[in-house]
């Protein structure tokens, strides 16, 4: 990818520096203190929402780092500081989704780029690319990235990013980072690895040599089901380029969500040890349930991708996807009849949740290659007592059951 002229980013204002991102400390120290040092005029230790559209100027022409709250906002700096620091990355560019994240990664394309994409990923994601960016130009293909050969036979001369999402949403597939960054930069072309699922509280996959990170922060980086928010983890000059696009589009996130996301990680690291020892619990009853024809956990041994998923992360994180006897009719009964899985969409909040993939968040890859199985279902494990989750799955596996 190559910088074209109408996304030269110093066409415009850009925010303040982000401060030093205290890389020499361990996770869950630059979780708290990354970008967070106490507000210099109160002492307060929490970072203050800046709630304001606009900054005073001393001279005409001159800011002390801020000017207008499209372009930055200290808020919104302190948690992308806080975020490059726990990714690895150079710098950290806030959204105020996921997929605006992910629409800016597309925008850095040029008309006749081609993406390789995995063929289990979120359905958003693949819908935004197939309906809308191919209207200008972008092609896109999708391929088993876990499969380094299908991969090596559909990458073509024009192939300027592998999009990967590891674990997978919904399959839970696990893909080799290290492989496919080789093979992009054999190719000229660059990773993008979605960390959404794992989060940097489990999994680096700068460290492992992708380009670029993407999040919804909604989930995990969040964690408490009360923001939505994306952002990019990359180098600086890629930053600087989305940043500039983010200030062109008004792609941003307000400073109250910002403030939300930066409380929440601020748990993350503890939070991800609780929903990974859950959803192996989860995953070990679903496996041994009568009801059960089908569980993917990476986790568990007889996941095709365990020992990969050993190797690239430190814990196997909080989703599981599972399918049941009796095909669509039987899971659609499951997912209505839990009482602590709320059955809604989304991911990664301390409450745990369930929801029907095919109908729900994945509605949009109906009839391509991307579609899932009538028959499956995807858990998000929340943090609550385990006995009690797997208590109301068992009520909800013998209502599904039900003729």
């Amino acid at each position: 990818m190559t910088p074209s002229d109408h996304s030269d980013p110093t066409d415009d204002a850009t925010p303040a520096d982000q401060p030093p991102a205290v890389p020499d400390h361990g996770f869950a120290t630059r979780a708290i203190h990354a970008g967070q040092d106490p507000e210099p005029v109160t002492g307060a230790v929490t970072v203050p929402i800046f709630q304001t559209s606009t900054f005073a100027q001393p001279r005409v022409g001159e800011h002390t780092g801020y000017e207008y709250a499209r372009t930055g906002n200290p808020t919104r700096t302190a948690l992308e500081t806080c975020l490059a620091a726990l990714e690895g990355a150079e710098r950290a560019v806030a959204f105020a989704s996921g997929l605006a994240a992910e629409d800016a990664v597309f925008r850095l394309l040029e008309p006749g780029d081609h993406v390789l994409m995995a063929d289990d990923v979120y359905g958003g994601t693949w819908r935004q690319i197939a309906q809308v960016h191919t209207r200008f130009g972008i092609e896109v293909s999708a391929v088993d990235l876990a499969d380094l050969d299908a991969v090596r036979a559909a990458l073509r001369p024009t192939t300027r990013l592998l999009w990967a999402e590891t674990p997978s949403n919904p399959l839970l597939k696990i893909l080799d980072l290290a492989a496919l960054a080789e093979l992009a930069h054999d190719h000229g072309a660059q990773l993008v690895a979605d960390n959404t699922f794992a989060t940097p509280a489990l999994q680096q996959p700068l460290a492992l040599g992708a380009d670029v990170v993407v999040h919804s922060t909604t989930k995990y980086l969040g964690g408490h089901s009360d923001v939505v928010g994306g952002a990019v983890c990359t180098d600086e000059a890629t930053a600087q380029r989305l940043a500039f696009l983010q200030n062109a589009v008004g792609a941003v996130p307000g400073p109250f969500d910002a403030w939300l996301t930066l409380r929440g990680v601020k748990t993350l690291e503890v939070r991800m040890a609780r929903h990974s020892e859950n959803a192996a619990r989860v995953a070990a009853f679903l496996a041994d349930h009568p009801a059960v024809t089908a569980v993917a956990y990476p986790g568990r041994t007889d996941h095709p991708g365990h020992e990969l998923a050993a190797r690239q992360m430190s814990a196997f994180g909080g989703m599981v996807s599972f399918r049941v006897a009796g095909g669509m009719a039987a899971a659609k009964r499951v997912a209505e009849s839990t009482q602590l899985f709320f059955l809604a969409e989304s991911l990664g909040g301390v409450e745990s949740l369930i929801e029907h993939p095919g109908i729900m968040t994945h509605a949009s890859v109906a009839g391509t290659a991307l579609e899932v199985p009538a028959d499956l279902l995807r858990l998000s494990v929340g943090i609550e007592s385990v006995t009690d989750l797997l208590a109301d799955l068992e009520a909800a596996l013998a209502a599904g059951a039900a003729q």
